[in-house]
């Protein structure tokens, strides 16, 4: 089985998808501090993102990196900057270092997220992120396409919508991807022949769907999973209606507001 570089391992998606992961690769799992829940069978590498020297030796001897490392949502510049903009360039360049090909880079929605609802948007709409997080993402995904071209690397990214077992809201039912078809895309990312950077959204079959991910479709993609089949119960418990037109005019939601975290309930720091 091959070995994968798992980054941001102790996090929330990171932790729904090893098990799946665990049934086609040796995983190798990277976080800030140790991962306290792995099992026997899944290497342990602490490293910080902003460590360079730290995430070269997590790289070393990897057959593919799946990074989910980072700050996962909206906040002030310094913390984003370090994680997400000095720790996505550290870990594409450990991976050139050290001949590391296959990389999937787990973007986000939010690098899009100024786009309106009524539209529906492909992979290669301008982007249009909602938060210093969305604009973090969207420089991962050009980073990428730099690597890709200029020395040949193999990247997937991975436009997220939200990672969960089951839609949580009415703007969920549009953007949810659950953890078996998260998997699934990860998986063409690491192994799929011919790619060189494609960018997909990762969603499931979404009957309310903003996004085209017919380019996904092309390499391979067959989602196993329905929002619609949620749509019911989820819009009776959670209908998800705001009086700000902010977020309900647009893809990204609470991003387009707030500061700090993706809840405008917060102020602005």
């Amino acid at each position: 089985m091959k070995l994968i570089l798992l980054t941001g391992a102790a996090g929330g998606a990171a932790r729904m998808i090893r098990p799946l992961l665990r049934e086609h690769y040796r995983l190798r799992l990277s976080d800030i501090a140790p991962v306290g829940d792995r099992t026997d069978d899944e290497e342990d590498v602490p490293a910080d993102l902003a460590d360079f020297d730290a995430l070269r030796k997590a790289v070393e001897g990897v057959d593919g990196i799946v990074h989910f490392g980072g700050y996962s949502v909206e906040g002030p510049w310094p913390a984003i900057l370090s994680a997400n903009i000095e720790g996505t360039y550290n870990i594409f360049e450990a991976a050139r270092m050290e001949g590391v090909k296959r990389l999937v880079f787990a973007s986000s929605n939010h690098a899009v997220g100024f786009y309106r609802r009524d539209q529906t948007i492909g992979v290669d709409v301008t982007p249009k992120p909602d938060s210093r997080y969305g604009a973090s993402k969207a420089f991962g995904e050009s980073l990428g396409s730099l690597y890709a071209e200029k020395y040949g690397a193999e990247v997937l990214s991975i436009r997220i919508g939200n990672v969960a077992d089951r839609p949580a809201d009415a703007r969920r039912l549009a953007i949810w991807l659950s953890p078996r078809d998260l998997v699934q895309l990860i998986g063409i990312g690491l192994e799929r022949p011919g790619i060189r950077h494609e960018i997909v959204y990762g969603m499931s079959d979404n009957k309310r769907a903003w996004w085209d991910n017919s380019n996904a479709i092309r390499l391979g993609y067959t989602p196993r999973d329905r929002a619609e089949d949620y749509a019911s119960q989820v819009l009776a418990e959670s209908p998800g209606i705001t009086d700000d037109p902010r977020i309900e005019d647009h893809q990204g939601g609470s991003f387009c507001v707030t500061e700090t975290g993706g809840d405008p309930t917060k102020p602005p720091m």
